[in-house]
């Protein structure tokens, strides 16, 4: 990635695209076609309307719905007005959604009008948020998108803003129930090219040296980091980008081929799903330069078709929404479909990020010995919107960032996840956090208590499974418990299964012991993570 000293914020990506190659292709969703041009200008409409509504720097302004171009040209012009764009998770629950933008403190909210209907009874009680816009239409008394994006100017309005001013603010499931905002940069979403040039740059990083001539796939929910972070790299570097709504695998397989798809990333359950379809072994994958996958490590067999059938470089990455996402990589040549020590880890620094093994009072520890994973990079977090003592807990004076995994270094540099030292679940690539799931189940009529843990799943990684006690006299099926969980939490983070138990292990102070819980389901692995 060609580090652009012209571009400071993101508002400036489409201003630089536009003077320099201004009918070159940003985005394709569905039949529609925008070059920078028009990206520019459609942006600066969206600011120009954000201001008729008095919309100031800093101000909060929320998007919920699926992947699309409008979502990313709306993300632009919240950035040409230095406002910060909420990405809000269109899975959760309403009343989890609803938390949200209550948080957040949003004041304009544009939603898809798929889910305008099931948030409207929510939204009338926001003090708050002053305007809803609906991006693709539907019932109701909101204006719609392209009517609304209508009655503005096209010129920019020239705001400018600071590389570390807060541009995006995604939320993080959180271990005590309520998830988290977390303010990212301008700079955290380009703060890594700027190593381009250093003579140390390693060769091998080349699966993120894109150009015009690339073209990505945005198919993992922008809500997700991992989502939000893919379409801006490729917009940064002037690549063209193929939007999903959401990834399905029919229109992965036809627009690879079609578009000629050089960058594709996806979690290794998406792999799975995308190798176990008929029309995978017609599909024409010659395009693909790099297939970078996330979230978790691959499974050794799942490796070995998904490399006979793509016949591309693999590139593994790790990180956290804290992070701007990816601080390591696993590179192409230390994927071995014979399986190797390497094929365990995470790969190693990317160039100018530090790593660091920590025990729990902060010192550093030697390497082969297991203790917290902590980071230093310059796509660190601002913070977390309104919780400084949550922010202290994780990112320290010096700006190391505690991930909450445990893991080790070998003398290499090459980091090994073992387990979390948070409770968190990794299930498709989803983050879920077993006190939100036991908050859920706990309100059942009959359940007396519950734990929650993740256990080892060969579609999903991990599985959620909940450990309930019932209540004395009280009986329930599982059916019952995940009816109920379902009509308060969204839909990936319910249990899969439950098992019923007549009591929890504790220890003396009365904290369940999970571990004890997971053991039997993890006994026979080498590690605690799958």
């Amino acid at each position: 990635m060609t580090y652009i000293p012209e571009i400071v914020t993101l508002a400036d990506i489409p201003r630089h695209h536009a003077r320099w190659s201004p009918r070159a292709i940003a985005t394709i969703h569905a039949d529609r076609t925008t070059t920078f041009e028009a990206l520019h200008v459609r942006s600066s409409r969206v600011a120009n309307g954000l201001i008729a509504l008095r919309v100031k720097p800093g101000a909060r302004v929320a998007l919920l719905d699926q992947n699309s171009d409008r979502y990313f040209e709306i993300m632009l012009g919240v950035a040409k007005v230095g406002a910060v764009a909420v990405t809000v998770n269109w899975r959760l629950a309403p009343g989890e959604a609803a938390y949200v933008l209550k948080d957040s403190c949003a004041e304009v909210l544009f939603i898809g009008g798929r889910h305008a209907a099931r948030l409207a009874p929510l939204l009338a009680g926001f003090t708050m948020l002053r305007h809803i816009v609906l991006i693709d239409g539907g019932a109701g008394a909101w204006p719609v998108y392209e009517d609304w994006i209508g009655r503005y100017g096209d010129a920019d309005p020239g705001f400018a803003g600071a590389a570390q001013d807060t541009a995006v603010q995604i939320y993080t499931s959180g271990t005590t129930g309520h998830p988290k905002g977390v303010e990212l940069a301008h700079s955290t979403f380009y703060g890594l090219s700027r190593y381009r040039a250093l003579e140390d740059y390693d060769p091998h990083f080349g699966w993120i040296d894109w150009g015009p001539g690339d073209t990505a796939i945005i198919a993992i929910p922008a809500f997700h980091i991992g989502g939000t972070y893919w379409a801006f790299l490729a917009l940064y570097c002037g690549a063209q980008s193929v939007i999903l709504s959401q990834f399905d695998v029919r229109e992965v397989l036809f627009a690879i081929p079609h578009h000629r798809v050089t960058n594709l990333i996806l979690v290794p359950t998406m792999i799975q799903q995308v190798l176990a379809h008929p029309d995978c072994a017609t599909t024409d994958f010659s395009s693909l330069r790099y297939l970078l996958y996330g979230a978790s490590p691959i499974p050794l067999d799942l490796l070995r078709e998904a490399t006979a059938m793509f016949k591309c470089p693999f590139i593994q990455v790790y990180g956290m929404t804290e992070l701007c996402g990816a601080v390591t990589y696993l590179p192409a040549q230390d994927h071995n479909s014979g399986g190797t020590e390497r094929m365990r880890s995470a790969g190693k620094a990317i160039t100018g990020v530090g790593l660091d093994i920590r025990d729990p009072e902060g010192r550093s520890l030697p390497r082969g010995t297991v203790g917290e994973i902590c980071v230093h990079s310059a796509t660190r977090m601002n913070g977390y919107w309104n919780l400084p003592a949550a922010t202290a807990a994780t990112m320290d004076a010096a700006g190391w960032m505690r991930t909450g995994d445990a893991g080790y270094m070998d003398s290499d540099g090459y980091v090994y996840v073992q387990d979390r030292i948070k409770d968190m679940i990794v299930s498709g690539g989803e983050n879920v956090y077993p006190a939100e799931v036991e908050s859920a189940i706990y309100g059942h009529p009959s359940v007396a208590e519950v734990a929650v843990i993740g256990v080892p799943d060969l579609k999903w990684g991990e599985a959620v499974k909940a450990i309930v006690v019932l209540k004395p006299a009280c009986e329930a099926d599982a059916d019952s418990i995940l009816n109920f969980a379902r009509s308060r939490i969204g839909a990936f983070k319910v249990p899969k299964s439950v098992d019923f138990v007549p009591a929890l292990p504790k220890n003396a102070t009365g904290k369940v012991l999970k571990r004890e819980l997971r053991k039997p389901f993890w006994q026979d692995r080498d590690r605690q993570v799958n």
